[in-house]
């Protein structure tokens, strides 16, 4: 439909109204809210191409409204909210204003919100700061205002005192540090951060998030060692904590009672493009089992508990994915990505890695890896991207790596590896840019041949010296000019160099 059915202004009475996904242009009339005031509950205009909204207020007027769902149009200007503080509703409330062009929100829309459970505006324009009356939304749950233009200074209750499943601040301007004073008995299962301005450190208080299930702070400006107290929490899935200034080791947390299942459901890590130094721990990928368990097929998206944060929110996640820098919009129990890039780890690549039969991205490089490639990695049968480049990595390419037959990418440019390039399964597929950058790699589909033959039909031969004599009496027989010249080349030991069987 292009436009909504014009009976319906008719119809006295409408409880649920769903015109979503079809190409319905133009502006919402005002006439939906005044004809169905006392009854409308639910009304869905998601997936059209609405550009405005015919209101004489920005507070809709609507007694029983229980899910507004206005994403995925071209709306612009001020957000309207439903008008709750005259509701006679009793029922939480599910607000979507996501993908649009919304620039701005009533400076007291956190009082309409005292029913209202899921409330997503991301994908706008909107700025501003976030009032701390926010904190007072007692029925909130799901709180998303990702990609928007927020700034100032993150409401410290929203973290440390509410009622929150999960916030989502992602890409926005957001200042000031990450609030220490977190509650032993918060509910947060998904902390999203990623790309704000946020420093200082993070609070070990974070231990208390015993539900964290993601925890996304990347890109921002945070200065701090490697928590590994977050190992602690039992649930974590997704740990991003790429471009910010984490320093030193990735040190491994000793043997105590506490770290007995130390990132035991880790499925994604991602410590790209910070300062952390020194050697890998081998004992770092003994213990992430979610990774060594054999890949059963199962694709479900990661959720959460609650009715609405199951149903409607899904996590993302943006990671290095086959050398590009993709955002997944779910996040897959079975996608699972270790990111160490862009870092200065230096030592052995550990053996260990072979027990992560179940990853499927492993990206270390830009460090200072050096040894050999671990054969050992061969076993990793679910690998479909393998980055080590620009490292000092050095020996042949072991020829186990033929057997991850699932292997789309490969990238071990700019290191010291020799020897002839595999050929057999996949590295039959890889190209030159796969393996640039090693001066001893020969073979295809490199154009240095192996060996140094100029011909294949030329078999080079050296002369031991003992039988210099012998030659020397073959030239003779063929010439004195010949066998002069011979004598010289002999005199200074280059006949071996020089004189071949044909």
């Amino acid at each position: 439909m292009t436009k909504i059915p014009h009976f319906l202004m008719h119809v006295n009475h409408i409880q649920t109204l769903d015109l979503s996904s079809n190409k319905i242009h133009g502006t919402i009339p005002q006439w939906i809210w005044e004809t169905w005031y006392d009854s409308l509950t639910r009304l869905n205009l998601s997936n059209n191409i609405f550009t405005h909204m015919q209101v004489t207020s920005y507070v809709l007027p609507c007694r029983r409204l229980e899910s507004l769902d206005l994403s995925s149009n071209r709306l612009q200007g001020q957000l309207p909210m439903p008008n709750l503080l005259t509701t006679i509703n009793t029922y939480s409330q599910f607000l979507d204003y996501s993908n649009n062009r919304f620039s701005a929100v009533m400076p007291n829309f956190t009082a309409y919100l005292h029913q209202t459970a899921y409330l997503k505006l991301s994908k706008n324009n909107i700025s501003g700061h976030i009032p701390h009356s926010v904190c007072d939304a007692n029925s909130l749950e799901v709180l998303d205002m990702s990609y928007n233009n927020f700034s100032g200074v993150i409401p410290a209750c929203l973290i440390e005192h509410s009622n929150l499943v999960v916030l989502n601040l992602r890409e926005n301007n957001f200042e000031g540090t990450f609030p220490y004073k977190v509650s032993a008995n918060c509910n947060l299962q998904t902390i999203d951060l990623h790309g704000n301005n946020i420093q200082g450190h993070l609070p070990m208080s974070l231990s208390n998030f015993i539900n964290l299930e993601v925890l996304d702070i990347g890109n921002n400006q945070i200065v701090d060692t490697f928590p590994s107290w977050l190992g602690m929490l039992s649930n974590l899935h997704v740990l991003v904590l790429r471009s910010n200034q984490f320093y030193g080791s990735l040190s491994y947390p000793p043997t105590n009672t506490k770290f007995q299942e130390y990132f035991s459901k880790l499925q994604i890590i991602d410590l790209a493009s910070n300062n952390l130094s020194g050697n890998l721990d081998p004992r770092w990928f003994e213990r992430l089992t979610s990774m060594m368990a054999k890949f059963d097929g199962t694709g479900n998206s990661l959720g959460h508990g609650t009715l609405y944060t199951a149903e409607y929110y899904h996590d993302t996640v943006a990671i290095t994915y086959k050398g590009q820098y993709m955002t997944f919009e779910k996040v897959l129990t079975a996608l699972t990505a270790i990111d160490f890039s862009n870092n200065a780890l230096d030592g052995d690549i550990p053996e260990s890695v072979r027990k992560l039969v179940s990853l499927h991205i492993l990206s270390m490089s830009h460090n200072a890896f050096t040894g050999r490639i671990p054969p050992q990695m061969g076993e990793m049968h679910q690998l479909e991207s393998l980055d080590l480049s620009w490292n000092k990595l050095s020996g042949e390419i072991p020829q186990e790596l033929t057997d991850l037959t699932f292997l789309g990418t490969l990238n071990l440019c700019e290191n010291k590896l020799d020897g002839r390039i595999p050929l057999s399964r996949q590295f039959a597929t890889f190209e030159n840019s796969s393996y640039e950058g090693n001066a001893g790699l020969c073979g295809l589909p490199l154009s240095k041949p192996c060996g140094s033959s100029s011909s294949p039909n030329e078999a080079q031969v050296s002369i031991p010296g003992d039988h210099v004599d012998v030659i020397l009496f073959l030239f003779v027989g063929v010439g004195f000019g010949i066998g002069f010249t011979g004598g010289i080349l002999m005199k200074w030991g280059k006949v071996g160099k020089w004189f071949r069987i044909v």
